[in-house]
């Protein structure tokens, strides 16, 4: 879709992300898409032409970060120690997590996708991850009864914690660390 735009449409579709973007720096990914069209500097129609909800927007705008995070996964998944490349794992998620402001977590946690991508990204995310746990659980890195969904929650905890005081985060990731292992 994007790769066929007019060149109007591919610069209005870039002013939209950037103003998203920096909505996501200050910390905000409640979007509202009236306001990102008013600083875009465009119609709100311009936007839900591109972005049909404010979910799309932000799928948009994580959407490298996310790729990003499959590569890691696969990375740590194929560490050869599991040990090293779960930390590795945990340590890099929680820095995407924050440098999205939590939008990361959000899209991680949606119940729908609005793109396909998102939805095969997720997925094979998932995939990578289930892969980690179970070397892990069966090296004894973490605890048997942890699932991926404990994983995920203890990680978006743990991005709230460290977006209230930031230069704990190192302090906090260890505690989870610690308690992964039991």
């Amino acid at each position: 879709m994007v790769a066929n735009l007019r060149a109007d449409a591919a610069r209005n579709r870039e002013r939209l992300l950037e103003v998203a973007r920096a909505e996501v720096a200050e910390g905000n990914v409640s979007f509202q898409l009236n306001e990102i069209a008013r600083k875009a500097g465009v119609g709100v129609g311009t936007v839900y032409r591109h972005f049909p909800t404010p979910h799309a927007l932000l799928e948009a705008v994580v959407g490298q970060e996310l790729a990003t995070m499959v590569q890691i996964a696969a990375e740590a998944a194929a560490a050869e120690d599991i040990r090293e490349g779960t930390e590795f794992l945990l340590r890099r998620t929680l820095d995407l997590q924050t440098c999205t402001a939590g939008g990361l977590a959000a899209v991680m946690a949606a119940i729908e996708d609005a793109d396909e991508q998102t939805t095969h990204a997720k997925a094979e995310l998932q995939r990578l991850a289930d892969l980690l746990l179970e070397r892990a659980r069966a090296e004894g890195v973490i605890r048997p009864e942890i699932t991926g969904e404990d994983v995920r929650n203890l990680m978006i905890g743990l991005q709230y914690a460290v977006r209230q005081d930031p230069g704990r985060a190192d302090v906090y990731l260890s505690v989870l660390l610690r308690g992964l292992n039991g």
